[in-house]
């Protein structure tokens, strides 16, 4: 049974404003974009318009909002426009911004998800990536911070915040998260923050940007704003802050979140574990041994894929490696220490890159992948019996029968090995 379809918007919307942080004048265009490319952010004011993926690999700062990076190139405040993003299941899009920041509008979420509106939603010839729990994931943070995801059909998420100021106090709530609910219950919530923390933050450079037009400013006495919209609302907008770092999944999620003091540090950390479960316990091949087979020429003991779990042809790629005591490779590689051999590591890594080139492969007879060259080869922890490398694998260029990829081999989540490696399809 399939699932949902990828969706992306069909029409261009700019939005403008200043930075929360920079305080510099920013604007915010929504761009349709091709299936499997996910979120990815353009700095349209600089030299060559780089851009940056909105994906966990990028994050680069969490304090007082989310910065995703790419080298040189960030982009700030990224968490309220994901979370309209993905609470709308818009699962490509192209934003370009100008500046280093987000506008960051009335400092909600309402105004990014009234512009998606606007742009048009449509429905994709791809299938959505979606992430289900199958048994608690537990993250707990240094400063008090816990979560608990626990398998659901839907997203739900619940929270408790505490602040010792008495017009936040300790407060709960429970959101059930789609489209309309997400509108009427969440969108609205505004950012915040404390008047006496004001002087500080700036001097840092942080919060230039602020005021009463974008944020509600709490001072001794209570809220300086004339009112609020909710009751409760510095709490909807935490719970907004953690859709928005989830969104970084690029995945719609089906689970039941149960939050205590949410940051955003701790939602990241959250995001990183539920990504680490569902590469551990995906079970539905795209591809399985017998296909894979079909398309590498290789064979035990050197065939080192298990499955291919997810493949956006000609983009990206996702196998899985499960480690035994048993690989043959073990009886003489640091015997009674089993590690498995680095080189092999790479092996796998190329195998599950040569997968990605099978469209060629299949329309070719006697056809194979030559791998030409391997570059910026890295190994960051070793890899032993019991574990799952999880290999994910970009294409950086692709001209014909010559392909430039990137990739990276994880175990519970942490990087094990990474490269480049450039291949080729030559005759058998």
């Amino acid at each position: 049974m399939s699932g949902p379809n990828q969706r992306t918007v069909s029409r261009e919307i700019t939005l403008k404003g200043v930075g929360l942080h920079s305080g510099e004048a920013a604007s915010l265009t929504f761009r349709t974009a091709e299936p499997g490319t996910g979120i990815r952010f353009r700095r349209t004011d600089l030299p060559g318009s780089p851009e940056v993926a909105a994906d966990l690999d990028h994050v680069a700062g969490t304090e007082l909002g989310t910065t995703l990076a790419q080298g040189e190139t960030k982009v700030m405040t990224v968490e309220h426009v994901l979370a309209a993003l993905g609470a709308l299941e818009i699962d490509n899009a192209l934003l370009d911004v100008s500046g280093p920041e987000v506008p960051i509008r009335d400092g909600s979420f309402q105004d990014y998800a009234a512009a998606l509106v606007d742009a048009r939603p449509v429905e994709q010839a791809a299938e959505a990536r979606v992430i289900t729990v199958s048994e608690p994931v537990a993250v707990t943070g240094a400063d008090g911070q816990s979560y608990v995801a626990t398998c659901s059909d839907r997203l739900r998420v619940s929270a408790s915040i505490d602040f010792e100021h008495r017009a936040i106090g300790r407060q709960f709530g429970s959101f059930v998260v789609d489209e309309a609910a997400f509108r009427t219950e969440l969108a609205p919530a505004r950012t915040f923050g404390f008047k006496a923390d004001a002087d500080v933050l700036r001097a840092r450079g942080l919060a230039r940007g602020a005021s009463l037009e974008n944020t509600v400013v709490l001072d001794e006495r209570g809220v300086m704003n004339d009112g609020l919209r909710f009751e409760d609302e510095f709490l909807r907008h935490k719970v907004g802050d953690l859709l928005g770092d989830l969104a970084l999944l690029g995945s719609r999620i089906r689970a039941h979140i149960v939050a205590e003091r949410p940051s955003h540090k701790g939602n990241i950390a959250l995001a990183v574990a539920l990504r680490a479960h569902q590469r551990r316990t995906s079970r539905e091949p795209v591809l399985d041994a017998a296909r894979i087979m079909q398309f590498l020429p290789h064979r035990y003991p050197m065939l080192l894929v298990d499955r291919i779990t997810e493949l956006v042809e000609g983009k990206r790629i996702v196998g899985i490696k499960n480690v035994t005591v048993n690989e043959p490779f073990f009886q003489g590689h640091y015997p009674g220490h089993p590690i498995m051999p680095g080189v092999l590591i790479i092996e796998a890594m190329a195998q599950v890159g040569g997968l990605l080139l099978m469209k060629e492969l299949s329309a070719a007879d006697n056809k194979v992948v030559y791998f030409m060259t391997m570059d910026n080869v890295k190994f960051r922890r070793p890899v032993v019996p019991g574990d799952t490398l999880v290999f994910e694998v970009e294409v950086l260029q692709l001209r014909r029968s010559t392909c430039k990829m990137r990739g990276r081999g994880l175990v519970e989540g942490k990087v094990a090995a990474e490269a480049e490696f450039m291949a080729s399809i030559v005759d058998a």
